[in-house]
């Protein structure tokens, strides 16, 4: 099943599958086709929500110069689980959808009983934070310059990711469809700068009764978010959880990545 719902100052699209405890799916930018593999398995014994974030794909916001903070996108996702009359959830988020379920788990924590922040780029707890704080705001720079491929190699030098040579021309270069340009530049534009600097209340998140794990990717050893997902697991005086694959694993390798997860959710 799929929808719409009319949130302030934009209208979400989501989708629904499966029957069973509910699981959410959140990605940003991502949207939820991203998922959608991993959603399919999952759902043969969950209730599994996907969307996607406020001005991204079908989710159009009514001021597209929006900027999008965490704390938006967890009130979205909040209002979804209102409106669908569920949860408590557990809400599985990656990437700067994992900034997104933090924020979550700090404003919300009566709608889920269990977080999971997978490779959160989180960089406030690191020592050299200031530095990476600069780099985001080059990139972001970089991009709105027009060097779309210069950006990118800055994002995944400071992301510590190797990538083949010519990889970013053949990803990010020549005719691309114009759907994933807009998303990327409202990527760029507008959530990347608020999602990388967003500031995590380790007192609130340790003191909620919501159950918060901290996810990497067993191959995204020495990379950026390796490091910021280390740091938030110290923070919050747990041990991080191992995931397979790296980064993307819920795309690279959807039954791996949903059979550990199936693991993590059943701990809850």
């Amino acid at each position: 099943m799929h929808n719409t719902l009319e949130v302030p100052d934009a209208r979400l699209y989501y989708e629904v599958r499966g029957e069973g405890p509910l699981v959410v799916l959140v990605g940003a930018p991502m949207n939820a086709d991203s998922f959608a593999p991993a959603a399919e398995l999952l759902a043969t014994d969950h209730t599994v929500l996907t969307t996607d974030p406020r001005g991204i794909n079908r989710s159009p916001l009514h001021d597209p110069e929006q900027d999008s903070t965490p704390q938006l996108r967890a009130d979205d996702l909040s209002r979804l689980l209102t409106h669908l009359d569920a949860g408590p959830a557990a809400i599985f988020g990656s990437s700067g959808g994992a900034v997104t379920a933090l924020a979550f788990a700090e404003a919300h924590p009566e709608q889920a009983h269990t977080i999971i922040a997978h490779e959160a780029p989180v960089v406030d707890p690191l020592e050299d934070r200031e530095q990476l704080y600069a780099g985001t705001d080059d990139q972001i720079a970089t991009y709105l310059a027009g060097d779309v491929t210069g950006a990118w190699r800055k994002f995944m030098a400071q992301a510590d990711i190797v990538m083949p040579d010519g990889a970013i021309e053949m990803m990010f270069g020549g005719e691309r469809d114009p759907r994933q340009v807009a998303d990327e530049r409202r990527w760029f534009a507008h959530e990347m700068r608020d999602t990388v600097r967003w500031r995590p209340d380790f007192a609130a998140l340790r003191a909620a009764s919501t159950r918060v794990v901290i996810g990497i990717g067993e191959d995204s050893a020495g990379q950026l978010c390796d490091r910021t997902s280390i740091a938030l697991a110290a923070g919050l005086g747990i041990e991080p959880t191992m995931f397979p694959a790296g980064h993307i694993g819920f795309a690279d390798d959807p039954k791996s990545f949903v059979t550990r997860l199936r693991a993590v959710l059943s701990e809850s």
